[in-house]
Order: structure tokens, then sequence, then C-alpha cells
């Protein structure tokens, strides 16, 4: 191999290097619950949920494309989250409040068990789900594999935009 061959494969796999470690870098996330809160101040959008009133912050990755990701769901008093489902599998972790949260095609009380914060739960593809809260309201962080979705089981119950 010539030299200046030689020297072109050389910063080629310099530059890789250097890309490799832009990339390992952004998986690199340390937020304690004062960077979550300003991030929830700063960004908090409805997310795929499309309810009023839920703010939706990605703490981690991006839930419309491929890869992992992770999401701080903050959700007011008193809210019913219609039954529905998600394209990819999900887990789920109770950080604040209280959550009730159920499986089935409706919003059922009789299907709802309460979590509250700790309380570790699934949203597996597919599985149709609903949650509410009482007057304390809850916040949770869901991880999935994106792309995600919320895909309603009745299409009444959507969100309006």
């Amino acid at each position: 191999m010539s030299r200046r061959r030689l020297a072109s494969v050389g910063a080629a796999i310099v530059l890789i290097g250097f890309a490799g470690a832009a990339i390992a870098q952004e998986r690199l996330v340390r937020l304690s619950p004062t960077d979550v809160a300003a991030l929830v101040e700063g960004g908090a959008t409805a997310g795929t949920s499309g309810v009023s009133g839920i703010r939706t912050t990605v703490l981690y990755g991006d839930p419309t494309k491929a890869g992992p990701y992770t999401i701080a769901l903050r959700v007011p008093p008193n809210m019913r989250i219609a039954a529905h489902s998600h394209r990819d599998d999900r887990t789920a972790i109770v950080v604040a409040g209280v959550w009730r949260f159920g499986y089935g095609r409706q919003a059922d009380a009789a299907l709802v068990k309460v979590l509250p914060p700790g309380s570790f739960y699934s949203e597996p593809a597919g599985v149709d789900h609903f949650a509410m809260t009482g007057p304390e309201g809850a916040s949770v962080y869901i991880s999935g594999y994106g792309p995600t979705s919320t895909d309603y089981v009745e299409a009444a119950n959507a969100p309006k935009p």
C-alpha cells in the first residue's frame, strides 16, 4: 500500500474513531432530579398520547426513531387516559404521585392497580391499557425501543388536535 493511501486510511480510521466517540458520548446521560426538572420546564410537549395537560419530556434517545428511548411523563391530577396500545414494548417506573394503571380495552376502575412511587410495570407491544390519576397527579419514566406510537382502542377517544 502506498504511503498516500496508508495516510488516507489512517485519517479515515481516526475520523471514524472520533465519530464513534461522539456517538458514545451522546449515550452517556446522567441527570439529577434537578436536571430532569429543568428539562421538563424547558422542553415538555404533549408527546404521542396527544392528551391535553400531559407533559412529555425526552430524557434519552428519540421515540420517533429506531432505537432506545426514555421519556418522563407528567400527568396532572384527576386525569383519565383512555385505553390504547403502543407498537413497541415499554417498561415504566412511577417516580412521583400515584398512578392508577390497568390492562384492558376500556378504562375500568375494577381493573386498576394503584402504583405508588417506586412501582414498575410493563406495556407490551399491542396490549391495550389505560391509566388514571387522583388528586396528586403522577410522574412516570417510560422506556422503550422506537419508533413508538399511541393507538387508541376507540378512535373517538383519541385526543383531537
